[in-house]
């Protein structure tokens, strides 16, 4: 079975990796961390995050998947459920990997694998069946399972599986014999019988006493027909309970042996384990027997389904909470690739909602933005703290979650998609060293041009804002106009207001698909504030506002100097 919800069948599984620095810039590992508490959830969401994908038929198909797990509680719910199912195959096939697969326990194994995969096939018919689900990847698999189950005799197996179980099970108990030597150590140990009822235990504290107040404390000769003291075993018990375990079920996929753990997988079952096969040899015969009917049977591919079932249900979960807050959430329109083209209303910074989700009393402001034939690269201006950075982030995380499949942050969204997302913020002090800052900006604007292609989005934060304002433009028109060449679609949020008067300048001197245009945020109406327009950059106009509205302008500083001497 090559089952996927996040691939339709028979489409390529290309994908390009997002960068290390996008992952830093699109604060990534902030929001997986809000998705989910549990690190092996958080990474296993994550690998499926950065892995970008510009077929529209496989973000269609991850759309669509996407809707039914959002519009369905339950479904999250029976899936969830799933997964502690697929969690209990999984430790049993890091198991059966790693221990000889002839011993008993093994075979074991082999029949809870079975057991599982009947159950879990259906679990999932059973709660497919019961809802309107739409999209194709759940309808594809709501087939298959009804498939299986018709065609695999299910009612049989189980009926075999329960029978051979039982068998096995009426082992309840073994008698082991150790021999020690002068210093009483243990120097041979060997099993002595194995029983089909349990030891009963009165007590340790009590059976010390018996043995210390006997008159020499040893029981004469090796007869162990009458002895029934035993030392019960340190059984591992989880402090989980079941809610817990639903709640984070990527901690028990392989990776806590206590609350799953594997049938053998522990150093006194492996001790006995030869004993214990040769003497229930007929037993191991009659199990083998069986499983040789159900050879090709085997339930390990359904697991990897668990990271992707937990990828939709984590999202869909978030998703609800930020609807519960008033801001819109949509399913994106995806366009062809080639088209380059997106389209947003209502647009916001999917960080900020969440903050807004955890508690934090915030007003988000929305925009709109259109890329189109008019306008692929927007120079953004504004004064500090005025929204720019919020914004391009904004757009970047908007783009990869529609192309997840996931719902974005907007009232309306149309994307052409794109086949990376490049970002270019300030580094961190202590990578510059070698080469200086701006050596450094300017390497890794290199290294992306190396890569970039046409389908490419770019987001460039104050680049090249840390030279002076000269040689930064100089450089930063070549950039732009490096885009402009190469087609790609950006935004370039920087204090260098000649570059976005230079505009008409760029589209001219070179030729090309993408035409640079002025953005501006901080100023609405002629009132500050988060609202982008395509607006020539106001320059000087943004400074009196500041100054204005701090107190700083000349004739405000004089009238608050004459009204201290007067």
């Amino acid at each position: 079975m090559d089952y996927s919800l996040m691939f339709p069948q028979g489409a390529d599984r290309n994908y390009k990796l997002l960068t290390d620095e996008a992952v830093n810039d699109l604060s990534i590992d902030f929001i997986t961390g809000t998705l989910t508490d549990q690190k092996t959830e958080q990474e296993l969401i994550k690998s499926a995050m950065i892995k970008i994908t510009d077929d529209p038929e496989v973000i269609r198909y991850r759309c669509d998947v996407f809707d039914d797990f959002l519009r369905f509680p339950k479904l999250r719910d029976a899936m969830i459920e799933l997964t502690l199912k697929l969690a209990d195959l999984r430790d049993l096939e890091r198991f059966q990997k790693d221990q000889e697969a002839s011993h008993l326990w093994s075979l074991i194994n082999r029949i809870r694998e079975i057991d599982d995969y009947v159950s879990c096939i259906r679990m999932i018919k059973d709660t497919l069946s019961g809802l309107d689900i739409h999209s194709e990847g759940l309808l594809s698999l709501k087939k298959m399972v009804t498939d299986i189950e018709r065609d695999s005799g299910f009612d049989e197996l189980k009926k075999d599986i329960d029978e051979t179980l039982e068998k096995a099970r009426a082992l309840k108990s073994i008698t082991i014999g150790v021999n020690l030597d002068a210093f009483l150590r243990p120097r041979v140990a060997g099993v002595i019988s194995l029983n089909d009822t349990k030891f009963t235990d009165s007590g340790l504290m009590k059976r010390f006493m018996n043995f210390a107040n006997q008159k020499d404390g040893l029981t004469h000769g090796n007869d162990v027909s009458s002895i029934k003291q035993f030392h019960p075993a340190n059984e591992r018990k989880s402090t989980k309970t079941l809610a817990d375990i639903k709640k984070t079920p990527a901690a028990y996929f392989g990776m806590d042996m206590e609350a799953a753990p594997a049938t053998g997988d522990d150093p006194l079952s492996e001790a006995i384990k030869k004993p214990v096969t040769d003497i229930l040899k007929h037993t191991t015969n009659e199990i083998k027997s069986t499983l040789r009917r159900y050879v090709n049977t085997s339930g390990y591919t359904l697991t990897k389904l668990l990271p992707e079932i937990l990828f939709y249900v984590r999202w869909a979960e978030l998703v609800d909470k930020i609807k519960e807050t008033g801001m819109p959430m949509c399913k994106p329109v995806i366009l062809e690739p080639d088209e380059r083209n997106c389209s947003f209303r209502e647009l916001y910074n999917l960080k900020l909602v969440i903050n807004k989700v955890n508690g934090e009393d915030i007003n988000i402001i929305t925009n709109e933005i259109e890329f189109n034939d008019e306008q692929r690269i927007f120079i953004l201006t504004g004064p500090n703290r005025g929204g720019k950075t919020i914004f391009t982030q904004a757009w970047g995380l908007a783009m990869l979650l529609g192309q997840l499949g996931i719902y974005v942050p907007a009232s309306y969204a149309a994307i052409s998609p794109c086949d990376n997302i490049y970002t270019h913020f300030p580094a961190d002090e202590n990578d510059t060293v070698d080469l200086g800052r701006l050596g450094e900006e300017s390497k890794r604007l290199s290294e992306i041009f190396d890569v970039a292609t046409s389908r490419s989005i770019m987001l460039l934060n104050e680049s090249l804002a840390t030279t002076s304002v000269t040689e930064g433009l100089f450089i930063a028109k070549d950039v732009v106009k490096a885009m402009r060449y190469l087609g790609a679609r950006a935004i370039f949020n920087t204090h260098m207001h000649d570059l976005a008067r230079s505009c008409d300048e760029m589209n001219s001197e070179v030729e090309g698909t993408s035409k640079a245009a002025s953005l501006v945020t901080g100023v609405h109406d002629g009132e500050r504030s988060f609202k982008v327009s395509l607006l020539p950059p106001q320059g000087i106009s943004y400074a009196k506002d500041i100054a204005l509205k701090y107190g700083v302008s000349f004739k405000q500083i004089k009238e608050n100097i004459d009204s201290k001497t007067s």
